[in-house]
């Protein structure tokens, strides 16, 4: 395991909003979705999605992550309104009831606004904001936190990490996927959005081949090293059961930990995730033995 060498302690999720890195901050996944890879039509309304966000809460969650729209390779794409529609009820829910810090997964800047005029932090664009020109503008002037994370194409476009036919090109998966977040931060900054704002996330299982996926994991703290808080979400992914041999991805809550494990060993600090409580003892049992070898 490796140091994280910034010494990253905080992420400023919003105007009012610190969220702690220290030792680490579980981002809960909330989906209020009918299709998503793994807990798509969980829930049967707003009132149950928000209890389940503060279900996590109460198991170490510190970020909950609320969508309307499935990311999962080859979901259909969910209009504005609709994803407005399905968000804000379960944001005002949890925002009334929890100072937790909360991020809406969209990659679209009137839903983002919505969002947070309901009551979000953060905005968590697995675009990085190529899709809508609008949402850098949106997060400035909001003074909310940005998650950027790096995929090659949209869902409609993309494959689970186990069944391309042809793996994704890269030259160097991890130098080019490092040189992309820190490109669009740059953009993101000349918007006037704060650098402390900023998170990046790498995309797993986002137009990468399994061994790509796991080459990005091994390499975390190359992507550390660009001087911004790094989240992982490795979480119930298809690159996992395709070395566990687990096929259901509520079985794959093992190798889930185990990737999140290393992402947090390679200087990862923001760890999203399904299964928090798991997850959250986890890192507590990591974040021990690397205190024992004298590292942050």
């Amino acid at each position: 395991m490796s140091a994280d060498p910034h010494g990253m302690r905080f992420w400023t999720a919003g105007s009012d909003r610190v969220v702690s890195l220290d030792p680490f901050a579980i981002m809960g996944v909330v989906n209020v979705t009918p299709d998503s890879f793994s807990d798509g039509g969980q829930f049967t309304g707003p009132e149950e999605a928000a209890q389940f966000a503060l279900q996590l809460v109460e198991e170490g969650a510190t970020v909950i992550d609320i969508g309307g729209e499935s990311t999962r390779p080859g979901a259909a794409r969910v209009d504005a309104e609709e994803q407005v529609r399905r968000v804000v009820p379960v944001i005002a829910r949890v925002r009334s009831r929890s100072g937790v810090a909360i991020t809406v997964d969209t990659t679209s800047a009137a839903v983002a606004e919505a969002a947070l005029e309901a009551g979000a932090d953060a905005v968590n664009d697995v675009s990085a904001g190529c899709e809508d020109p609008a949402m850098f503008a949106l997060v400035a002037r909001r003074g909310a936190g940005l998650v950027l994370m790096h995929r090659l194409a949209p869902p409609g476009e993309d494959s689970y990490s186990d069944r391309y036919a042809e793996a994704p090109i890269y030259d160097d998966v991890v130098r080019e996927v490092a040189s992309f977040l820190l490109m669009r931060a740059e953009l993101a900054m000349a918007a006037g959005v704060a650098r402390e704002s900023i998170v990046l996330d790498p995309g797993l299982g986002f137009g990468k081949s399994v061994a790509q996926n796991y080459e990005l994991l091994a390499r975390t703290s190359e992507l550390v090293a660009l001087g911004m808080p790094v989240l992982v979400g490795a979480s119930r992914k298809s690159f996992l059961g395709a070395v566990s041999g687990r096929a259901d991805p509520e079985q794959r809550i093992i190798g889930s930990v185990v990737a999140a494990v290393a992402a947090y060993g390679g200087g990862a600090r923001i760890i999203r995730a399904h299964d928090v409580g798991a997850h959250r003892e986890a890192l507590l049992v990591a974040h021990a033995v690397l205190k024992g070898a004298g590292l942050p």
